[in-house]
């Protein structure tokens, strides 16, 4: 646990002492600066949220509609006990943020979860010049290379057409928030997609801010779902292998997960196809948005910390391995919320 000037690390999470605020507690707290709307990110209990507007929809449909919610759109500052504070786009999902902390003329920001591709959703990272950056390193090890947005929209879009030619019905297992929205749209076009009622929940919290998603209707499995032959279905990875999915027809099963890059085989052995799609930085893009900064300091957090925080100092980039709770929502079954199920 490390003590810096703006932040330092207590049993509830990230704290600012100057400005008595946290940033992505993981226990109950006065008032939590949220980044984004993923469960290991923004949890229940705090007196008060600090967020994106597009994420606070995320957190009424997940955490509770009586929370109290005070929204910042990007770009913009607010002066807390002295501290400045802004919202920059951190292209993960939809509202999710890198905190921006200023006082008196030392900039610190916590980048969250973020991702440098556009996804055509998101609203696309921005680069944030500071003195310290908090950079995760979930995919940081350079066997991980994205392919373009554009190259794997294809991959699934054409993966959809082969099942359609011999009778099959696509079943694409992805993440409730942000996964399932991103294979949405690459799918834009090839007819309605069903999704499950987790998926359900967060799509009508993307349109309530005007995100526009195709056309998409819920499924209750638990019900006769012959309807589904050869349709497309979008379903969350707690329903993997499971019984309910088993009365899809003629389903081919896809896992959507930047572990598909290379755990596919050894993971998912019964999947029929695995794509490596990830709303996390690649190895290559962790490296250049960590640059981009210029940072004095880099902090390492979830993820891959010692190899990217060893690789970091060996190119002259000083830089510190931090612990916190924050997990990965796309690493396995086992660590879905009970509400995937």
């Amino acid at each position: 646990m490390g003590k810096y000037d703006l932040l330092n690390f207590r049993s509830e999470g990230i704290y600012c002492p100057i400005g008595k605020f946290y940033i992505d507690p993981w226990k109950p707290v006065d008032l939590a600066v949220i980044t984004h709307g993923h469960a290991d990110h923004a949890k229940w209990g705090m007196k008060k949220y600090l967020c994106h507007p597009y994420t606070a929809p995320i957190l009424r449909s997940r955490i509770s509609p009586d929370i109290q919610i005070e929204t910042l759109d990007y770009n913009q500052t607010i002066n807390i006990n002295g501290v400045q504070l802004s919202l920059h786009p951190a292209g993960h999902i939809i509202g999710s943020a890198q905190i921006r902390l200023e006082y008196k003329g030392k900039v610190v920001v916590v980048s969250g979860d973020y991702k440098l591709q556009n996804d055509g959703i998101t609203t696309p990272f921005e680069s944030v010049k500071c003195h310290e950056f908090i950079t995760e390193s979930t995919f940081g090890l350079p066997i991980y290379n994205w392919l373009s947005v554009e190259q794997q929209n294809e991959q699934l879009r054409q993966w959809v057409f082969q099942n359609q030619k011999i009778g099959k019905t696509s079943v694409f297992i992805g993440y409730s928030l942000g996964k399932s929205q991103r294979i949405m749209k690459a799918l834009e076009g090839l007819g309605n997609i069903y999704v499950h009622y987790s998926i359900t929940k967060l799509n009508e919290a993307y349109e309530s801010v005007g995100i526009n998603l195709p056309n998409w209707q819920p499924v209750d499995l638990r019900e006769n779902v012959k309807h589904l032959d050869q349709q497309i279905v979008l379903l969350p990875p707690a329903l993997f292998d499971s019984k309910v999915i088993k009365k899809i027809p003629n389903a081919s099963e896809a896992i959507c997960s930047g572990w598909m890059q290379v755990r596919g085989a050894r993971r998912w052995r019964s999947a029929d196809a695995g794509f490596a799609i990830s709303d996390h930085a690649d190895w290559q893009d962790l490296l250049t948005a960590v640059k981009a900064t210029e940072a004095e300091k880099v902090y390492v957090t979830h993820g891959q910390t010692a190899i990217f925080t060893k690789y970091l100092n060996e190119i002259g980039i000083h830089a510190v391995e931090l612990h916190t709770e924050f997990g990965n929502e796309e690493e396995s079954t086992e660590n879905q919320n009970q509400e995937e199920a």
